[in-house]
């Protein structure tokens, strides 16, 4: 990121700051902001760090689901440009549920530190906040909805598979419509704006529904969730609390495959979605397609193995298939070749099918 590119009227150091925030909160989308270019790539930083702190909130299971509810509604108030709280109450609010300096994680230190976020992002283009700030607050009130509606369970329980998709599209619907509303902010034709319109929620439900069936562990020991739908464990005779348990690994595996193919019916559109993106104003094809395609590659993981995403070790893919993924696109994706990338890295490991080419 050079000074020079660097968005108008913004601190340097407050946005290099933020810039540092994403390495540290999310290695698959500092990927994203990695291989964006300016100025796109700091509307894109600032737009997921305000949604990341509500994110952080809504997760915290040491929270009472009431007082969750309360903060994320003040975060609300400070995302309203109509509304005159500032981020320094939602601050004061959030201070008796921080972590003792010692086991601050990168996430809490941006909600910790939200001000410096929201001032940064008040300093970027009129119309990049107009673009960011509805989808992000509806993020918000869903999650705060959420929260509320499972606030006697300590934690969420998804019930059904409408609901999954309702919670999916509040975490990760609207994010699509972020990045929509950004890149369509200049001239687009009547036909492209309704491709992507059309397929933007779907882009980041396919995401969130990937990272929903490779985490079932991780989100239930460290955050007290169940996102698997009781009517699918029903099925099963797997009830929600005994998610984990070696008794009903049969049949919670099941259910973790049935979420990846629910997933997996969202790639049509993801790519058609990937398609039509402009490439305009630092957007970039690589900085989209990278996490569509280590997307693909996980459900063909989780497809072989959903047992694994029921224990500590988890679902991944490789750090070399990583690597040559994203040197691929950096390199040569095109749109063109994306749909060939798809099924090659659906078919198996993609470091190994490009070494092979060499």
């Amino acid at each position: 990121m050079s000074q020079q590119d660097d968005p108008p009227h913004v601190d340097r150091a407050d946005l290099q700051w933020c810039h540092d925030s994403v390495q540290g909160v999310s290695r698959t989308f500092a990927l994203t902001v990695d291989v964006l270019e300016e100025p796109m790539s700091s509307y894109i930083c600032l737009g997921y760090l305000v949604c990341r702190i509500a994110d952080t909130v809504e997760d915290a299971s040491h929270i009472p689901p009431a007082e969750q509810a309360e903060l994320l509604r003040t975060y609300d108030a400070v995302l309203d440009p109509d509304d005159d709280t500032d981020a320094d109450v939602f601050v004061a609010a959030v201070e008796p549920y921080l972590p003792a300096d010692g086991e601050l994680t990168d996430d809490w230190a941006v909600v910790r530190d939200s001000p410096r976020v929201i001032d940064t992002f008040r300093s970027l283009p009129a119309d990049v906040q107009r673009a960011v700030v509805p989808p992000a607050r509806e993020l918000v009130r869903g999650m705060a909805e959420f929260v509320e509606r499972y606030d006697n369970n300590g934690g969420l329980r998804i019930q059904t598979r409408s609901e999954l998709e309702e919670y999916c599209y509040y975490a990760a619907g609207t994010v699509g419509n972020l990045i929509t509303n950004l890149v369509t902010r200049h001239d687009v034709t009547a036909d492209r704006r309704r491709r992507l319109y059309d397929t933007a929620e779907e882009f980041g439900l396919c995401l969130q529904l990937v990272n929903i069936s490779k985490d079932v562990y991780d989100d239930y020991t460290a955050e007290d969730n169940v996102y698997l739908p009781a009517e699918w464990l029903a099925d099963e005779n797997v009830p929600q609390e005994a998610v984990l348990d070696d008794d009903h690994q049969s049949g919670a595996a099941s259910v973790v495959r049935r979420t990846a193919e629910f997933a997996g019916s969202f790639l049509d559109d993801a790519q058609t979605y990937l398609e039509a993106v402009p490439l305009r104003d630092g957007n970039t094809l690589a900085a989209w397609a990278i996490p569509f395609l280590l997307a693909v590659g996980t459900l063909r993981e989780l497809l072989a193995r959903p047992e694994d995403a029921l224990a500590s070790t988890g679902v991944k893919i490789s750090r070399q298939e990583v690597l040559a993924v994203v040197t691929e696109m950096r390199d040569d994706g095109t749109r063109e070749s994306l749909g060939d990338l798809r099924e090659e890295v659906a078919a198996g490991p993609y470091h190994r099918a490009a070494s092979s080419l060499d």
